[in-house]
């Protein structure tokens, strides 16, 4: 029976990678990561062409194609025996056993708005179990990675999560789902009954670069609901390796697919997922027009 909350050293010898291999992988996440990030820059600022995908606030830009179309080229050169899942194209073989999960833009309204908290994230995954991989936040020239037996880095800087163990003195960071106006179970009163009881609770807008700072300590706790396995593939791996913990909202097992997600140092994850099983959403009267 697979732990409750994310293992990625089990996910990994559940794969059947070698140490070795594992290196192999985290480097060629690292590089693709990194090579992706360069591709948002030189569009950064930039007049791009944007639309939505069917959902209202769900864009796709010139960027993220263009950096989607260069990660999915180099990860076929180095790694050409494992499919793909990225956002933009969907997948690339049978991704149900081990594959990588690309964004090559994570926090596309960001990057659309000009505002400069997005990346490309890398990540691989094994029968929904995130292994490792790496975060490129190319505006601020930050490239965070990961590798079972290794450990979670900043560039070659070690990083590790907080050792906050309280609420109110916690920072935290969630987000909103594109599916937000149209259900009631929206974040919407977590959101509001966090902020009251912790330091603070912020909005980033790309989940991968949320994760990486829960996992540098920057930031102590992230939850959030309607994601997508490459939203949460490389970022659930960081926080993990840097010695936190990852499991859905009732600590049931984890996977992808569940598309929740709550990330914390290792003193904060009870009383977090206490707080959020108590919560109840708000009247869906709040929100009629």
């Amino acid at each position: 029976m697979r732990k409750q909350h994310l293992d990625c050293d089990a996910a990994a010898a559940e794969a059947g990678l070698t140490s070795l291999r594992l290196e192999e992988l985290s480097q060629v996440a690292r590089t693709t990561a990194d090579l992706g990030g360069s591709v948002l820059m030189q569009h950064y600022g930039q007049r791009v062409s944007i639309r939505e995908k069917g959902r209202a606030g769900d864009l796709v830009t010139d960027a993220d194609l263009a950096a989607e179309k260069a990660v999915l080229r180099s990860l076929g050169e180095a790694t050409p025996e494992i499919p793909v899942l990225a956002e933009e194209s969907g997948a690339q073989g049978d991704v149900s056993e081990l594959c990588w999960c690309v964004d090559p833009l994570d926090g596309t309204t960001n990057f659309a708005h000009g505002y400069p908290f997005f990346a490309t994230s890398i990540g691989l995954l094994w029968r929904g179990l995130p292994i490792l991989g790496a975060v490129a936040v190319p505006f601020l020239q930050e490239v965070f990675w990961c590798c079972p037996g290794t450990g979670a880095f900043l560039h070659d800087h070690r990083i590790e999560v907080s050792v906050c163990s309280s609420l109110q003195d916690s920072l935290l960071v969630t987000g909103f789902a594109y599916d937000r106006r149209e259900r009631v179970d929206n974040n919407y009163a977590e959101f509001c009954r966090l902020t009251h009881t912790t330091r603070g609770v912020r909005r980033g807008g790309a989940a991968a670069v949320d994760l990486a700072y829960v996992a540098a300590g920057r930031l102590d706790g992230y939850w959030e609901r309607g994601l997508s396995p490459w939203d949460l593939t490389a970022g659930a791996a960081l926080v993990v390796i840097a010695g936190g913990e990852v499991s859905d909202y009732r600590a049931q097992n984890y996977d992808v697919s569940s598309g929740r997600i709550l990330a914390t140092g290792p003193g904060l994850h009870s009383a977090l997922q206490k707080e959020l099983e108590g919560i109840e959403p708000f009247a869906e009267q709040l929100y009629a027009d």
